[in-house]
């Protein structure tokens, strides 16, 4: 059985976490997170914002492919940036612990910060194990050849033979 990666769970939770959070930071009512005074207000709601923006964009995995979120390749590269501030996952436990501590005193957030709690914990068993964040890179993709491809027409006309009866049976004679 292969070996847990436990910074890929821990980046989903994260990403909920700074979605609820900033869910609950807004006002009643469903037009009024159009506003931008709510940031004036809670400056929980830039911390959410700002987990949001460092967990968009997933990790490459050892092991296996990695399904790359729509549009992370922009955020890529400003995680990429900040170089080891954001490549550490013991600076990501660190500052998602952080984070929910002010965000616990609110009510409205306190689902989120369950959430970031349990996402620091990840993230520093994560950290603990060797683990860190590596960009996905995409990797140039090669055109064939037109003239390589092009493959030469069948010679004999249907119906045809299985492969098997194909191979020529020697002729026995005299």
């Amino acid at each position: 059985m292969g070996q847990i990666e436990w910074a890929m769970w821990a980046n989903e939770q994260a990403l909920a976490a700074g979605l609820s959070e900033f869910g609950g930071l807004g006002e009643p009512g469903l037009g009024e997170w159009r506003r931008l005074g709510h940031f004036r207000k809670s400056p929980g709601a830039a911390g959410s914002v700002l987990v949001c923006l460092l967990e968009y964009p997933r990790s490459k995995r050892k092991k296996g492919s990695t399904m790359e979120r729509c549009g992370q390749k922009y955020l890529t590269a400003v995680v990429k940036l900040f170089g080891p501030l954001t490549r550490n996952y013991y600076i990501r436990a660190i500052l998602h612990a952080a984070l929910a501590v002010p965000a616990g005193f609110l009510l409205s957030t306190i689902l989120g910060t369950v959430c970031l709690g349990i996402a620091s914990g990840i993230y520093l068993l994560a950290a603990v194990r060797g683990e860190e964040w590596r960009p996905i890179e995409q990797k140039p993709q090669e055109r064939p050849q037109v003239g390589g491809t092009i493959k030469q027409p069948p010679s004999n006309p249907p119906p045809r033979p299985p492969p098997d009866a194909r191979k020529k049976q020697p002729e026995v004679g005299g």
